[in-house]
């Protein structure tokens, strides 16, 4: 994934993509593309509001330049594919956010945590509880 600027105002996936970005994208997830044209997503847009054919494509082409999309050409057009479901994307935002950040901020992000941690449903405490064992058991897998 390339390093992408946060955006403070927007959240999930508009906290890294502008809006239009983000739009296009919630469509190709939205709709379960795995292969898609420009074309399919002017389409698409044309539903709720007026955009260039070129609007969308230069902001599609964009999304391929952030490494977002994946391309092939077939004929005289590109078919693009999704890199990232929804849920995928957002952890490997979240993953290099946390990635980039200096020690001192990392370990207040840590302490975040575990403050959260204690509001946590039963639930999330068992998925926590499985992450934990799981890593756990690779790092007992890489000691032996």
């Amino acid at each position: 994934m390339t390093h992408y600027l946060i955006r403070p105002e927007g959240s999930g996936v508009r906290a890294s993509l502008f809006d239009l970005e983000a739009d296009i994208m919630d469509i190709v997830w939205a709709r379960g593309w795995t292969e898609f044209s420009v074309s399919d997503v002017h389409e698409a847009m044309l539903s709720d509001r007026e955009i260039a054919y070129t609007t969308v494509m230069t902001t599609v082409s964009r999304l391929f330049d952030k490494q977002i999309l994946d391309r092939r050409r077939e004929g005289r057009k590109y078919v693009y594919q999704s890199r990232f479901t929804r849920e995928s994307f957002l952890r490997a935002l979240t993953r290099e956010v946390f990635e980039r950040l200096p020690q001192p901020s990392r370990d207040e992000a840590i302490a975040l945590l575990v403050e959260r941690v204690g509001q946590a449903s039963t639930a999330e405490l068992d998925r926590l509880e499985a992450l934990i064992a799981r890593r756990r058991g690779e790092l007992g897998e890489e000691e032996e």
